[in-house]
């Protein structure tokens, strides 16, 4: 009893219908078929990837069937969720093969593909490439506009006359048909893909005559409020090096350490419960958010590492000393730094560094100014602070 109340409610946001009537199910003994799909337009999983990866872990520990389904089939369309213009570039089937390469090997750190009950693993390109024009106006019947139509993120861009390209609004048609293929129980996802999901319930009635759950997870946002992920370009990757991932997490605002110890640790709820009171009271947040740091990093790697970690974090923003050691960069004379920094994986995108370069976050450490120009050649060696926690050098 206590484990399935754990799993309807650690984590959750909603559950559709209703939280009582997949928890009558659980109780009846019945074994679900539940999956959630993660969209390959990025080769990395992210933080905001690991708040559902707990809770499939959490099912699989239960004896249901988890399915970790790659969407190279709906990453196509491209998903609209969270985005407020249209997207400037679609990918190939292969594009998205290819960027899935690790994904298995960076959700491992969290749910099992091998031993009792692993999870499976299935791709959607496999069945919705497949699909004919019958097929997809067979799908696409069950819809009217309207229902398109009524979704947030649609109006909002038609109201400011921003592109709603037509491609993107296949987009929940498509994941829709994801639960008619694999015929499941139960869809989990995060609450940005509440829409989405609701229309795979729908099309199961009409096609299947059969009931499937949704249980929404919340999102994690940054200090700005903004989520953490992809789309906003502050993504962190579950195989960052610990040091950078222990730096990141110590950069969450204050009001989400509770929430993440819930959504990202496998502490006890009585845990999370404690260190949630302890904050009201008005204890001191570095304490829990160290805490939650070295927890996420030993999980993620290993005790060792986040000991390392918490180490270089307090001689290195705490005490304020520049590290010893450093990553190190080659590079050629004339290269311009943004280029450098993107090629290799220190800064997410371009967009990152005009926001670093606008927000005086690009420091020389040698001549202990800020870099203001966003098309700077690098001319000499460098040795750089990026934003409060990447120290780079950069030899010719």
């Amino acid at each position: 009893m206590d484990k399935i109340e754990e799993v309807l409610t650690r984590g959750v946001d909603k559950i559709y219908p209703s939280r009582e009537a997949l928890k009558k199910v659980l109780l009846s003994g019945k074994k679900l078929k539940l999956y959630q799909g993660f969209d390959p337009t990025g080769d990395k999983l992210h933080i905001g990837h690991m708040v559902g990866l707990r809770k499939l872990a959490a099912w699989q520990a239960l004896g249901h069937h988890v399915i970790f389904l790659i969407g190279d089939g709906t990453g196509q369309a491209g998903d609209p969720s969270g985005k407020t213009k249209a997207r400037e570039k679609f990918f190939t089937t292969d594009e998205l093969r290819q960027n899935a390469t690790d994904y298995a090997k960076q959700a491992k750190k969290i749910i099992r593909f091998d031993g009792e009950n692993p999870v499976e693993i299935l791709y959607n390109g496999d069945w919705l490439n497949s699909l004919t024009t019958p097929d997809i106006l067979k799908i696409a019947g069950h819809f009217s506009w309207q229902q398109l139509g009524e979704r947030d993120l649609f109006r909002e861009r038609i109201k400011r006359g921003e592109t709603l390209n037509f491609r993107e609004s296949m987009y929940p048609l498509l994941q829709a048909y994801d639960s008619v293929e694999m015929d499941v129980d139960l869809e989990v996802g995060g609450s940005d893909q509440t829409f989405n999901m609701l229309c795979g319930r729908s099309l199961m009635k009409s096609m299947l005559k059969k009931e499937k759950f949704v249980m929404t997870t919340p999102l994690l946002v940054d200090k700005t409020g903004r989520k953490i992920g992809k789309t906003e370009d502050n993504a962190i990757a579950l195989d960052d090096r610990p040091e950078d991932l222990f730096g990141k997490i110590m950069a969450f605002p204050d009001e989400v350490i509770a929430q993440c110890f819930e959504c990202l640790t496998t502490v006890s709820m009585e845990k999370v419960q404690t260190v949630r009171k302890a904050l009201k009271a008005g204890e001191n947040p570095m304490i829990y958010k160290k805490e939650l740091a070295f927890k996420i990093v030993s999980d993620l790697h290993d005790t060792t590492s986040a000991q390392v970690a918490q180490d270089a974090f307090s001689n290195t923003f705490q005490k304020k000393e520049i590290p010893n050691k450093m990553q190190e960069v080659k590079c050629k004379t004339g290269d311009l730094l943004s280029e450098i920094l993107v090629k290799n994986k220190i800064l997410s995108s371009k967009g990152e560094w005009r926001r670093l370069i606008l927000g005086k976050a690009v420091h020389d450490l040698e001549k202990k100014q800020n870099i203001t120009n966003t098309d700077f050649k690098v001319l000499e060696d460098l040795t750089l602070k990026i934003g409060k926690r990447k120290f780079i050098k950069l030899l010719i």
